[in-house]
C-alpha cells in the first residue's frame, strides 16, 4: 500500500480542493509514493503522538488538524512542531491531514457528530452553489422526538463526554431541529437561525456571541476537540472500508489542548 492510496481513499469523499483557502490539507510530511503498512489516526499531531506512532511501528499518521498549518521558516528542535516534524522524518513516518475539506463534506465531520447525537433527516446547513447536496458548511437535522433544553444539553454532554457546556440563555422551548458545526462554527449562527433550528452546537464561541441569538435558539459551545473527536472514527472507517486488510488504528494519545477544572 502506498501513502497516496490512503490519501486518495479519504479524498474520494472529501476532495482536497474542498478545503478553505487558508487551509493546508493533504500530505504534510513524507513521500506519497512511499510504502505504508500501518496508520495511526488522530485529531492532532503532537510530539507525543509521533512517539506513539514510533512505538507501534506505524509508518503513517493521518490527522484531522494539520501539523503544518502556517508557513515554517525553520525546522528545529526549539518548537513543538519542529520536533514533531524532525522525529517523523527520522523514523520515516509520513503525515497526512484532512482538515476543512473533511469539514465541508456531507460525509465528513458533521455527519459523524450528527450520527452520534442520533439526528436524522440530515442536510448541509450552508451548502455551496456547486455540489450543494455534498459540499458545504455545517449540518442540520432532527430528533425523532422533541427534547427539553436540559435533556438536549445532557445528551450533548454525554455524547461528547464533556464535563461542562457553555450555552446561551434558555429559550423556554423544546429542541427538535438542531444545527451543528464541529470546531469553530460561530459564523453559521445566522444560517442556523434563518433555518429555524431550536439549537446550534459548535465550539470556540466568544462571550458576546452568546447574546446574538436573542432567544431564537439555544447556542451551545461543546468544545473544539469534543465536537470533532468522532472524526478519528470516521477516517479509520474510510480506510478500513476501502482497504480491509490494512492496519489502521485510532491513537491512544489524548491531544486535547484544553483541560477542565470542575468545581464540585
Amino acid at each position: 500500500m502506498k501513502v497516496s492510496d490512503i490519501l486518495n481513499c479519504i479524498t474520494e469523499v472529501a476532495p482536497i480542493d474542498w478545503q478553505e483557502s487558508y487551509d493546508n490539507a493533504g500530505l504534510q510530511v513524507g513521500d506519497e509514493n512511499a510504502e505504508a503498512k500501518k496508520a495511526l489516526v488522530t485529531l492532532d499531531v503532537t510530539e507525543e503522538l509521533v512517539d506513539e506512532a514510533i512505538a507501534k511501528g506505524c509508518d503513517l499518521i493521518v490527522s484531522h488538524h494539520p501539523l503544518i498549518f502556517r508557513g515554517l521558516k525553520q525546522i528545529t528542535p526549539y518548537s513543538a512542531i519542529g520536533r514533531a516534524v524532525m522525529k517523523a522524518i527520522k523514523h520515516d513516518i509520513a503525515i497526512i491531514s484532512m482538515h476543512t475539506n473533511l469539514d465541508n463534506s456531507y460525509l465528513g465531520v458533521n455527519a459523524a457528530l450528527a450520527e452520534k447525537l442520533g439526528l436524522a433527516n440530515l442536510r448541509i446547513l450552508q451548502p455551496t452553489t456547486s455540489d450543494p447536496q455534498l459540499r458545504g458548511a455545517g449540518m442540520i437535522g432532527e430528533f425523532a422526538e422533541t427534547l427539553t433544553e436540559e435533556d438536549f444539553l445532557r445528551r450533548v454532554a454525554e455524547t461528547i463526554d464533556s464535563p461542562c457546556l457553555r450555552h446561551s440563555a434558555f429559550t423556554g422551548r423544546g429542541v427538535k431541529r438542531v444545527a451543528m458545526c464541529g470546531g469553530s462554527g460561530s459564523f453559521l449562527l445566522p444560517e442556523a437561525c434563518s433555518q429555524r433550528a431550536d439549537a446550534f452546537l459548535t465550539a470556540d464561541v466568544k462571550y458576546h456571541d452568546f447574546f446574538l441569538p436573542e432567544g431564537q435558539l439555544l447556542f451551545v459551545d461543546g468544545g473544539h476537540f469534543e465536537t470533532e473527536q468522532f472524526t478519528k472514527e470516521l477516517i479509520c472507517g474510510l480506510i478500513r472500508k476501502k482497504f480491509p486488510t490494512f492496519a489502521a488504528e485510532i491513537a491512544e494519545t489524548n491531544t486535547n489542548s484544553v483541560h477542565y477544572f470542575v468545581k464540585i
